[in-house]
């Protein structure tokens, strides 16, 4: 299992090589010119012409990657040019915000995702598994800026239950939570009915059933442990998705984390931020993915197996030639 960590940590540095040079790549053929933007509309084109020689816009595209990968192997992320503060250090300050977001989000996704899952397998072909599928299906498909506007009219201003934006209070997290459980909970209850479906006609449950237990230990205590293994490499994915994806929630409710200060990065052509955000977020979606795939291994029972096989084979192939020299 170490080895395996560890191959997954070294196949990490190339995806994240791979992703800073889009970013770059993609800095640089995109339209705009942070230099006027930061000089202003009074300022000559000298002066522009020399700003943009300072802060290495002339330079080709491999040189600026080289300077940007040189400084982070220095620690060196760069600095805003708007808050003219070094950009590891805005993004510390504002992570927290986002993972409470993401954390508060992905359990009140689970606490609805997996018992309604359930739910609508054990009702399967009835009206309750219909609208089920059907609700799951709406939340999944219908975009989320247009949920979290239409929740904000419906709760903030039509019947004022909860602040429209801010996080002055505990009632400021209530809707960007809840409007980001909506779009995962659905995804979870697909998954978790499809899985339960599978595992419920399998023969150890009908064997359960005809040993006479009750309905409620076949299916909570046979049925649910098999059929919920695959639904950790689910949550590991949208929790993944969601430290990036929680843009959205953070604009329009007014949070200040990650995805709000990456987007006014990207409207102010603040290059800086843009490649140490995007790398940042990759970083995390990177290691949750690995460390989703290690739990999966510690909690499938079959992988565990089959690791004990190979590593028992390897054993035995080394001794092999031991045995023969003797």
């Amino acid at each position: 299992m170490l080895r395996y960590i560890i191959k997954r940590l070294l196949l990490i540095i190339p995806t994240l090589l791979c992703i800073t040079f889009a970013v770059q790549l993609f800095i640089v053929i995109t339209p705009g010119d942070p230099a006027r933007m930061i000089a202003g509309t009074q300022a000559s084109e000298e002066e522009v012409e020399q700003l943009r020689i300072e802060m290495g816009l002339k330079d080709p595209l491999l040189v600026r990657y080289a300077n940007y990968m040189k400084g982070i192997f220095r620690g060196d992320f760069g600095t805003s040019y708007r808050t003219k503060q070094p950009v590891l250090q805005d993004l510390l300050k504002r992570f927290p915000y986002t993972l409470l977001l993401v954390v508060i989000s992905m359990a009140l996704s689970i606490l609805i995702g997996i018992p309604l899952g359930i739910y609508a397998a054990t009702h399967q072909y009835s009206w309750k598994d219909n609208a089920a599928v059907l609700i799951s299906l709406f939340c999944v498909s219908m975009p989320p800026f247009w949920l979290a506007l239409m929740l904000v009219q419906l709760l903030c201003v039509k019947f004022r239950l909860l602040p429209p934006s801010g996080i002055d209070t505990w009632l400021g997290w209530i809707l960007p939570c809840f409007t980001n459980a909506l779009a995962y909970a659905a995804s979870i209850t697909r998954q978790m009915r499809s899985n339960m479906l599978e595992v419920i006609r399998q023969d150890f449950i009908v064997t359960a059933r005809a040993k006479g237990q009750t309905e409620w230990k076949v299916l909570y205590k046979h049925a649910l442990k098999n059929a919920i293994i695959p639904i950790i490499m689910t949550i590991g994915s949208i929790f993944g998705m969601a430290i990036g994806g929680s843009m959205i929630s953070e604009v329009i409710f007014g949070i200040p984390g990650i995805g709000n200060y990456t987007l006014s990065a990207l409207l102010a052509r603040d290059y800086p931020v843009i490649q140490t955000s995007v790398l940042f977020i990759s970083t995390l979606f990177c290691i949750i993915l690995m460390l989703t795939d290690v739990a999966f291994a510690i909690v499938d029972p079959r992988i565990r197996a089959q690791y004990a096989r190979k590593k028992k084979k390897n054993k035995a192939a080394r001794g092999k030639p031991e045995t023969a020299a003797a």
